[in-house]
């Protein structure tokens, strides 16, 4: 079964699209029916299936969860324990925890079977840049 393992370099919170990077990966396996197993390999940014046409889209959930879930030195926050790398840790990790660190995305006549404004996003949790390893899976 064909696996590769993506890194998305991010630049603080945010969506950061990467469908074409999946397709590429689908369409180079030469499957013509499968299943796409999408993993990111951290526990502060998350997977988001979302749509890719209006940025505003992106923004507007990025804003939602910085309200749902503000930094660990908010006074609404003061009940959170593990602060040891920093303000915005523990939060990224509640909103991972809200969202998920797989998908699954059917994959017919060899291609992804998303629906038309639909993409694929790691949503970064965490303030500062990071390197995100995504393992792409396509079972048969």
């Amino acid at each position: 079964m064909p696996q590769t393992t993506l890194t998305i370099t991010t630049a603080g919170p945010g969506l950061y699209e990467f469908t074409d990077r999946v397709a590429r990966f689908v369409n180079g396996a030469g499957a013509e029916e499968g299943l796409l197993t999408v993993f990111v390999r951290h526990t502060s940014c998350s997977l988001v299936i979302q749509e890719n046409a209006d940025p505003d889209v992106r923004r507007d959930l990025d804003a939602f969860f910085r309200r749902l879930v503000p930094p660990s030195n908010d006074p609404s926050m003061r009940w959170i324990v593990h602060r040891t790398e920093g303000p915005d840790d523990m939060p990224a990790h509640i909103k991972a925890a809200l969202t998920a660190v797989s998908l699954s995305i059917p994959v017919t006549d060899g291609r992804l079977a998303l629906g038309t404004w639909q993409g694929v996003y790691l949503f970064e949790h965490r303030d500062a840049p990071h390197r995100r390893e995504i393992v792409l899976h396509l079972s048969g």
